[in-house]
């Protein structure tokens, strides 16, 4: 083993969801229940899985937890904000996507967890009426605002560290401007109070941020992925890492087109459509939000299936990607995929595949991990973009430089050699 100057996880950590919905409070509740020993955390790598540390004779294969020093569950304190003063308990009970039977031993622990209140402009948002959000202030003034919640929260809860993750909605499309390219020019537009340009996932990246915490961005916003926020990363030694949650349709994608090339099976069309009826399929039937995720879910094919490296292959996909509210559903998503593909001399078939996943239950263990394996990189002396936990992500960050890895394999070994550089070991390529 190599020496790996990783800071042990001493003390409580903090983490504070934007968003007490049904994402966040199935996250709280499976956590809280997983510490009492209630319930299995299953989806969790961080919690369940094993991994190959060494090679030849030194080889052995160790839980993820004895290879690197994450925070203990029991020593995880929850805080959110919400735009809904609805309890933890009151959320999880209402997104309904639990069982009362599997809420209940934990009612306590959940009706103390108070969100507060939030910062919100329903023109990024226009489906959605906040009632428990922070006074009309300056894009600037709402930052502070959040700064100083981040702060009274670490010091109420005795908190050593904090890591901040969004779990919110899907915000109206904003394209990259000449204001997020500098963090100079982006702290003089949230001075100027430009509401236009900046959203209020900004306000939370930037506050998280600039006090040294972790952020992780669970939506398409666009939020953290500008050069003025990797800018505040650096000069702060924050990791960040965004974004959206890759929960269903885009968990399948990123096996079958990696499939499809490894084969070097051609791919003549992807027709993708969804039915979901929680909150986040309200916000998505709004054609603004919607281009938001639509942009996030596109990318993924285009990606892995690379049409000038291969164009008799893939050098005409016709990709559509749909998104339709449908209320009967609530959090039980469904997505339905049709592949229309080629294979020798050219000869048609096709794929399709029927997804009836629950939305929030693949979300919460993403959540756990995300926030686990942050606070770990900032104990390590990481920060800026962590393209390493790409494997969560449907939508990853990555800068001007470098293309983002989609193939879900390739990021599952990107992720288990930054895991093994952490804990003292050599990185490399074999297979488990």
């Amino acid at each position: 083993m190599e020496n790996v100057n990783v800071k042990p996880a001493t003390g409580k950590l903090g983490v504070l969801c934007v968003g007490l919905g049904a994402v966040t409070s199935t996250f709280i509740v499976g956590t809280l229940m997983a510490r009492k020993g209630l319930a299995k955390p299953v989806g969790s790598l961080s919690q369940l899985a094993t991994m190959r540390v060494g090679k030849g004779k030194d080889k052995q294969y160790k839980k993820i937890t004895e290879v690197v020093p994450l925070t203990d569950l029991n020593d995880v304190v929850f805080g959110a904000w919400d735009i809904f003063a609805d309890n933890a308990y009151e959320s999880a009970i209402h997104a309904e996507v639990l069982k009362e039977k599997d809420i209940n031993p934990v009612k306590d622990e959940l009706e103390a967890i108070k969100p507060m209140p939030a910062v919100f402009d329903q023109n990024f948002v226009k489906r959605l009426h906040g009632t428990h959000v922070k006074p009309e202030a300056s894009r600037w003034d709402l930052t502070e605002q959040v700064r100083e919640d981040i702060r009274n929260f670490k010091a109420a809860n005795n908190c050593e560290r904090v890591v901040v993750i969004w779990a919110a909605s899907t915000e109206v499309y904003l394209p990259l401007s000449d204001e997020h390219m500098t963090l100079a020019s982006f702290e003089k537009a949230m001075k100027e109070d430009n509401k236009e340009l900046i959203a209020p996932s900004m306000c939370y990246a930037y506050a998280a941020v600039a006090e040294g915490c972790p952020f992780i961005m669970g939506a398409p916003n666009l939020c953290v992925d500008t050069p003025a926020m990797w800018e505040l990363s650096k000069k702060t030694s924050t990791p960040i890492a965004g974004k959206d949650f890759k929960t269903g349709q885009t968990l399948m994608k990123t096996v079958l087109a990696p499939m499809l090339k490894t084969r070097m099976l051609g791919l003549d069309g992807w027709f993708s459509t969804n039915i979901l009826g929680n909150r986040d399929g309200e916000v998505l039937d709004d054609p603004d939000s919607f281009k938001t995720k639509e942009v996030s879910k596109l990318s993924v094919i285009e990606t892995i299936l690379d049409g000038e490296e291969h164009p008799e292959l893939y050098g005409n996909i016709f990709h559509k990607v749909r998104i339709n509210y449908y209320p009967p559903r609530n959090d039980n998503k469904e997505g339905w995929d049709n592949l229309d593909i080629f294979g020798w001399m050219g000869y048609p078939m096709q794929i399709k595949v029927d997804f009836l996943c629950r939305d929030s239950i693949l979300a919460a263990p993403l959540l756990l991990d995300l926030v686990l394996f942050s606070d770990l990189a900032k104990r390590a002396g990481r920060y800026g973009i962590q393209d390493w936990l790409s494997f969560y992500l449907k939508s990853p960050m990555h800068d001007f430089e470098h293309k983002p890895v989609h193939d879900l394999f390739q990021q599952f070994t990107i992720l288990k050699n930054n895991l093994r550089e952490m804990g003292g070991y050599e990185a490399d390529e074999c297979v488990d």
